[in-house]
Formats: C-alpha cells, sequence, structure tokens
C-alpha cells in the first residue's frame, strides 16, 4: 500500500508527527516494532499495579512557558486529563531538601537558605533568566527547531527584544559553567547546578551548553512539572487515537530493516518480512547510530556522514528499579519527585531520580500502597539484546547485585524499603535496548554537550529531499517537550512540502487540557465518558496488555490492541481492529469463553478481562467506526 508519509518509530516524536499528519488529512503510516506504542514513554503493568516504564514526570502542559505537549492536543483538539504537581521535585543535596516550587521567587529563597552568602548572586541570575525568558520564549511562542525557524519570524522576535535576543545567542557556544561563572564564586553552587543539568540533560555544568540550561532552569518553574492522570498510557495513547480518528494507520509489530533509496530519494521502507511499503515522504524518528549503520545502506550514504555518527558521544546508559510498596515507608511529606544526590562531587550510580506518581493518581495501585520508579546512571558493561552474554547466568548476577544496589540506595532515604516490597523488578539497559530500539540502553540519546548540540545533531530535513527527522537524535535533543517540537517540526516541514497549513501557535486555538484537581481517582479519570463507554473502558483497563498474551493464541483477532485502545477511549481504533479482522473472519470462529478462560488475570484477581462482552459492545457500535 502507498501512503503520502510514513513515519518510522512510535515514539512520542514520531507520534506527534504522524497524529499532525493525518489531522491534516494525509495518509499516514507509523511503523514501530513493538507491539504498543511509546517508546519510552507508556507502562506495563504486574497484577493490578501500573508502572510507567520510562518517563514520568512532565513538562510542556502548562498555560505558560513553554508547553508544546498542550500546542499539540490543542491542535488535535483532543482532551487530554493531566496532574500539576504542587513541588516541580525535591533534590536531596548533602543532606538537605530543597524544594523546588513553581513560585521562582519562593524557589530563590529556598535555594538562598542552603547557599546565604550567594543570596544576591541567586535573585540577580534568575531575575536576568527569568527576563531573558519570557521575552524569547513566552511573548511570542515558536513550537519549531532551531533548524526551522521561520527567518522572518526569527527577525521580527529580535527586533522586538534585540537585548534580550542578542544575549540569549550568545549562549550557543558557550558552557553552563561558563554562565554561572559570571554570577557565582562558591564551587559548591556548581555542584548543586551540576546534579541539576545531570539529571535532565545527562551532561555537567561544563558540557551543557548554556543556551539550553537558561531555557531549562527557568522553563519548569513557569510552565510547571505534570504527570498524566491515569499513567503514561494516555500520552502515546491519544495520540495514537488522533492518528487513527484521521485515517492513519498503525502498523505494530513490524520493524522496519531498511529505508529505501532510489535515485537519491527515499521512495519507502522494508520490512523484516520482506515486504516494501511505500512512501512519498519518511520521517525516521529513531537514533543516529541506527540510521547510518543499519537503516540506510552504506550504497545510499556518505562515508564522511557515517564516521560522524560513528563518533557522536551517548549519554550514559540507565538503570531502572521499579517497585510497589505497602505501608508507611513513604514519609506523607514525600514529593511525587525525588533527585537522590549520593555523591554531590561527582556524577556516579548513587545518583537516583524516584518517581511516587501514585502519592498523586490513586487508580495506578491498590490502596495502602505506593508505585517506586527509580532510575540512574550505570557505569557497568551490559550485553546487547542479540548478545550470546544475554540471559546468561552472569547476566542474571549482574542483575542482582544492580537490584541490591538500588535498594540500599533507597533505603538512605526510605528506611526500611525492602521490608515493605510487595513487588518489585529491575531493567537494565539491555531491557531499555531491546523494547526501545535506544543503543547500549541510553534512554537521553546522544549527549548534548559542546560539540554536539543543537545544529551539530541531524536536522529536520536530510541529505535527501523527502527523508525527515524527528526524536532525541535531533537539533531539538531529549525530553519530552523537545521530542515534540521535533515532530512538530517533522511534521510542518512536510506539510510545507505539499503546499499544506503548518501548525502554527494561535493564541485563541481553543483548550483541550484539562488539569485534574488531587488526588486522581477513578471516578475523576473517567468522567468525560458516559455510562455506558464509563463501564467498557473501565473494563478494557483491567487488561494487562501481557507481552505473551495468552487470550489471543488461538486466534488471530488483536485482543491486546483492542484493550489497550479502549483503555484510553480509542473506540475507533479498535473499531478498525474489528472491521480489518471481519474481512476475512468470522467472530464465530473465535471461542471466548476459552480467551477468557486463559487470561492471566484470573490468577490474581479470580476473574478473567471481559473479553466478549467488551467486543459485543463493539460489535453493536460498528457503524461508529470510519
Amino acid at each position: 500500500m502507498n501512503y503520502n508519509t510514513i513515519v518510522i518509530g512510535a515514539g512520542i516524536s514520531g507520534l506527534t508527527a504522524a497524529s499532525l499528519l493525518a489531522k491534516s488529512g494525509l495518509k499516514v503510516a507509523l511503523i514501530d516494532s513493538n507491539f504498543k506504542p511509546g517508546g519510552s514513554c507508556g507502562i506495563f503493568k504486574r497484577e493490578s499495579i501500573i508502572f510507567d516504564q520510562g518517563s514520568s514526570m512532565l513538562y510542556g502542559f502548562g498555560e505558560d512557558g513553554f508547553n508544546p505537549h498542550r500546542f499539540v492536543f490543542n491542535c488535535l483538539a483532543e482532551p487530554f486529563n493531566v496532574i500539576k504537581h504542587e513541588l516541580l521535585y525535591s533534590v536531596n543535596f548533602k543532606g538537605k531538601k530543597i524544594k523546588f516550587w513553581p513560585d521562582v521567587d519562593k524557589f530563590i529563597n529556598e535555594l538562598s537558605e542552603v547557599f546565604p552568602s550567594q543570596t544576591k548572586n541567586i535573585k540577580k541570575f534568575y531575575s536576568d533568566l527569568k527576563k531573558l525568558y519570557r521575552n524569547v520564549m513566552i511573548e511570542s511562542p515558536v513550537f519549531a527547531s532551531p533548524d526551522e525557524t521561520d527567518k522572518k519570524s526569527a527577525l521580527k522576535q529580535l527586533l522586538k527584544h534585540p537585548i534580550s535576543y542578542i544575549r540569549f545567542l550568545s549562549y550557543m557556544n558557550k558552557s553552563t559553567y561558563q554562565l554561572l561563572s559570571q554570577y557565582f564564586d562558591d564551587p559548591e553552587i556548581f555542584k548543586f547546578f551540576d546534579k541539576l543539568t545531570s539529571t535532565y540533560c545527562y551532561t555537567t555544568v561544563k558540557e551543557t551548553p548554556a543556551i539550553l540550561s537558561a531555557i531549562m532552569f527557568i522553563n519548569n518553574h513557569e510552565g510547571g512539572s505534570f504527570y498524566p492522570a491515569g499513567s503514561t498510557l494516555y500520552l502515546p495513547g491519544k495520540l495514537e487515537k488522533a492518528i487513527e480518528e484521521n485515517g492513519g494507520e498503525m502498523i505494530l509489530e513490524h520493524t522496519v530493516t531498511k529505508i529505501l533509496i532510489d535515485n537519491g530519494k527515499a521512495k519507502g521502507v522494508l520490512l523484516e518480512n520482506g515486504e516494501e511499503v511505500i512512501g512519498e515522504n519518511i520521517i525516521y524518528s529513531g537514533t543516529v547510530w541506527n540510521l547510518y549503520a543499519k537503516i540506510i545502506d552504506q550504497k545510499d550514504s556518505m562515508e564522511e556522514k557515517r564516521n560522524w555518527a560513528k563518533k557522536i558521544i551517548p549519554t550514559y546508559s540507565s538503570m531502572v528499579f521499579y517497585a510497589c510498596v505497602g505501608g508507611s515507608v513513604i514519609p506523607e511529606d514525600t514529593s511525587p519527585v525525588e533527585m537522590l544526590v549520593g555523591n554531590p562531587d561527582a556524577i556516579d550510580e548513587t545518583e537516583v531520580t524516584v518517581y511516587i506518581p501514585s502519592l498523586d493518581d490513586k487508580t495506578l495501585c491498590p490502596f495502602g500502597t505506593n508505585v517506586v520508579i527509580a532510575i540512574g546512571p550505570s557505569f557497568k558493561k551490559w550485553p546487547e539484546p542479540g548478545d550470546k552474554e544475554y540471559k546468561s547466568r552472569e547476566y542474571e548476577l549482574q542483575k542482582e547485585e544492580e537490584y541490591n544496589r538500588l535498594i540500599k540506595v533507597l533505603e538512605k532515604k526510605f528506611p526500611k524499603f525492602k521490608d515493605a516490597i510487595i513487588h518489585a523488578e529491575i531493567s537494565t539497559p539491555t531491557t531499555i535496548e531491546k523494547y526501545t530500539n535506544k543503543n547500549w540502553g541510553c534512554v537521553a540519546g546522544p549527549k548534548q554537550s559542546i560539540g554536539q548540540h543543537m545544529l551539530n545533531r541531524l536536522h529536520t530535513k536530510s541529505e535527501w529531499d523527502n527523508l525527515f527527522f524527528c526524536g532525541e537524535s535531533t537539533v531539538m535533543g531529549t525530553g519530552t517537550p523537545a521530542v515534540t517540537v521535533s515532530g512538530i517540526s517533522a511534521a510542518n516541514a512536510v506539510l510545507k512540502k505539499n503546499n499544506l497549513k503548518e501548525f502554527i501557535y494561535d493564541k485563541s486555538i481553543k483548550n483541550y487540557v484539562n488539569v485534574l484537581e488531587k488526588p486522581v481517582t477513578t471516578e475523576k479519570l473517567y468522567n468525560g465518558f458516559n455510562e455506558s463507554e464509563k463501564e467498557i473502558v473501565i473494563l478494557a483497563s483491567e487488561c494487562l496488555y501481557c507481552e505473551d498474551p495468552e487470550c489471543m493464541s488461538d486466534c488471530n483477532l488483536d485482543i491486546r490492541g483492542i484493550m489497550r485502545r479502549v483503555s484510553v477511549g480509542n473506540f475507533c481504533g479498535a473499531l478498525k481492529i474489528i472491521n480489518k479482522y471481519l474481512e476475512f473472519n468470522s467472530f464465530s470462529t473465535i471461542d471466548f469463553k476459552l480467551c477468557e478462560g486463559t487470561c492471566i488475570r484470573k490468577k490474581f484477581a479470580g476473574e478473567s478481562v471481559k473479553i466478549e462482552m467488551i467486543i459485543e459492545y463493539l460489535k453493536a457500535n460498528l457503524s461508529n467506526s470510519n
């Protein structure tokens, strides 16, 4: 089948690009090797517990500040519910808990108590950055990567606040250390900012470009930090919904092995099963290393480009610890996001960021328990998913060592943490690479360090006229707001090429992002559905979205995909799966009692997901499908 645009990779950047293009009426296909979209943003379940597999704190949904997520959902006219954190996060630094309040002045007072000798400098630093941020980012919001920013619009903005813009641009090739040195003289405060940049960008202040930190240090306060109500299932799920409701196609569980190049032009992609999918435009959202080493044939690329890609330095590999704990092991004054600094003098494996989303969202785990997700660097050598060492005894022992090490790190903050564990497991860099295709388990992709930042990365437009890039390897770099902007830029580049209207900021556009009151409960989460829809959505959300679903072992109906879509209200996508199945099959051939009898939920809850009831509801509404 032929498409106007093929998007490779269903991470947030690819989903953003595909959803906007589908909304514009283009025929779009999004291809991903996983059975669910989202990349690092999504969930997995263990019985009745929901874990965010990666991203668990999101920026970019605020009314003010840099808010590309809000922009996208407003463009898509897709309602989206979020929880706003009262605190952005807390940093545990040298025995002191520094609370990051949304109010910058309140935070300045907090930071000044830790560094009293620097109070005047702290106020001056944040005052200058706040003015710069408001002049450059707030007054004329632009959701385009620097390489795709309209020159006339940029000139108009520059003339509006020339001093702020010239100063901002002067930070392009300066390090954050150089920026901080203009204000501070206490070595300890440099160590503190080191922890901030390492958490945001996986780089030290000497590595981090000042142009990035100047925005980062203020943006988080201006816009606020958020959690998607109901878990991060909803962010990719709602983008997928927008794609399918607007005629786009999700081609999941298929791996793109090559981008097909003919006479210097990308004409389509080759799948692992030998099938060719043809498209007028291709958007690639994977890593720069996979692009030049695997996806583009060597005969179609320049040796200079391949060597350049090889030399790009990645961020460090990541280790993720997942746990559900009971009792009072998590104190009442704990923030939903806590940064634990084990070694204030260097970045090492004791530096862990802890996410506890269940403090604000009570739909994630049983009453009286909390979900805890801890992520930090791993400097050990780990095998690649296909290596013979993977799943070896040595690999399992190394996992066990890391499991115990991270528990010890957490127990320094939460005494007797180990005793409170109901369920716990660990995700190694190998696991991360296996499920996200992020080389070496480096969740943030290439380092955003001086020399390989911004315009020194992949641009939106490639050396091929109809091949475009988005994602963490591109100019915008890492983080969900950044990759969302890269997706917007890629979509707009395709729209411009097709002489169609681009997605540009419009302050009069209707808002579709809703901030729910904390704590979020099941009733609040499903408040937007009518009673019959609510019942079906709640029933579908009981599905565990198993990696190897036994309920599908005797039929080729994508039951798991139906349940996942219905869980976020994507009835259109679920109906498309049913319609496609009914083109060549009949429901009379499916033994739903057998499907429900093999449902894994029955083993711990006493009853299975009501698959037949949900399917029957959807069958009765087939006339509503697109």
